[in-house]
């Protein structure tokens, strides 16, 4: 059966090669993603390194192996293009938890707070925000806006309390995180550090404070994989999504990469999204063959949600 399953894979990889040239495609994919997904993209990165490849490419269509956010956000950059998503219900728990409804009401409350929207929320949210920023950028975003301007940052209260404390900013934190990066276990961190003495702990700044009090190094996605490819110690607990670990042992094969636990038992013990592992090569392959599921959105809603990724890509 195992030959099998693997010969129906190689007909899909044959497959989405062969259509993406056909139909001028390129294929986009987070870090996060399945691994046999990130072998079959065009490109592979992080939410930053993603927008700025969008906002680039020539193709025709646009494939994102990501959640809707991502698609949605290379949507705006490309109003013009098919972009394709290979699951529509692949979404995130920090775009849920700050709806356009509650953001609005906050800006009438509050009309002189300057917004700054992760770019894990939604269109419509974008459309209502000053500024949007990733984890790779937030800091240089934060301290571009003047200190005389109160500040909203949202939705990742954790993220935000971190560029709060290196930039020495203050700001209103909305009540969101990542349930992701919320399920690492410090007493099982502590636990597995003890086993292994000399690793270091490197976490995504999305992770909650106790986690970021202990690590060695804090950064985005990229940041971590160019963390542990110029650094001499050869091993590392790693606190962020486990499908980073692909890439990562791809840059530093001889290095000993560590999945940081979770609170609760599961099956590898380290922590995934759910959301981002809906996407599947089957699923893949049957979107750039059918082009469906198709990303649209409403031209003013682009054009309102543009300004904002547009001021980032400039900062960036």
């Amino acid at each position: 059966m195992s030959q099998n399953i693997s010969d129906q894979t190689n007909y899909w990889i044959e497959e989405i090669n062969r259509l993406r040239v056909e139909k001028d495609a390129v294929i986009l994919a987070h870090y996060y993603q399945q691994p046999d997904i990130q072998e079959v993209a065009d490109f592979v990165g992080d939410s930053l390194d993603l927008s700025k490849k969008a906002a680039s490419t020539t193709a025709s269509i646009i494939v994102f192996a990501g959640v809707h956010f991502m698609a949605e956000t290379a949507k705006i950059l490309n109003p013009s293009k098919k972009v394709l998503l290979p699951d529509l219900a692949a979404g995130c728990s920090l775009a849920e938890s700050c709806s356009a409804e509650d953001l609005k009401k906050f800006k009438i409350e509050n009309p002189n707070h300057i917004v700054v929207s992760y770019v894990n929320t939604s269109a419509e949210v974008k459309a209502l925000s000053d500024l949007v920023c990733t984890s790779s950028n937030a800091e240089a975003i934060i301290r571009s806006i003047p200190a005389t301007k109160p500040i909203l940052f949202a939705p990742d209260k954790n993220l935000g309390r971190y560029i709060m404390e290196i930039t020495g900013r203050k700001m209103d934190l909305w009540e969101g995180s990542c349930i992701v990066h919320e399920s690492f276990s410090l007493d099982k961190l502590i636990s597995l550090h003890k086993e292994h003495p000399t690793a270091q702990i490197i976490a995504h700044p999305e992770s909650e404070g106790f986690i970021l009090d202990v690590a060695n190094f804090i950064g985005s996605t990229s940041q971590l994989i160019e963390h542990v490819k110029t650094q001499e110690c050869t091993s590392f607990i790693v606190a962020t999504e486990a499908g980073i670990l692909h890439k990562m042992q791809q840059v530093v094969p001889h290095k000993k990469l560590i999945p940081a636990p979770a609170k609760e038992n599961n099956t590898c013990a380290c922590s995934e999204c759910g959301f981002m592992k809906m996407n599947s090569i089957e699923k893949l392959y049957l979107c750039l063959k059918n082009e469906t599921p198709e990303i649209t959105l409403d031209q003013h809603l682009i054009n309102e949600a543009l300004i904002p990724i547009q001021r980032m890509l400039a900062l960036s």
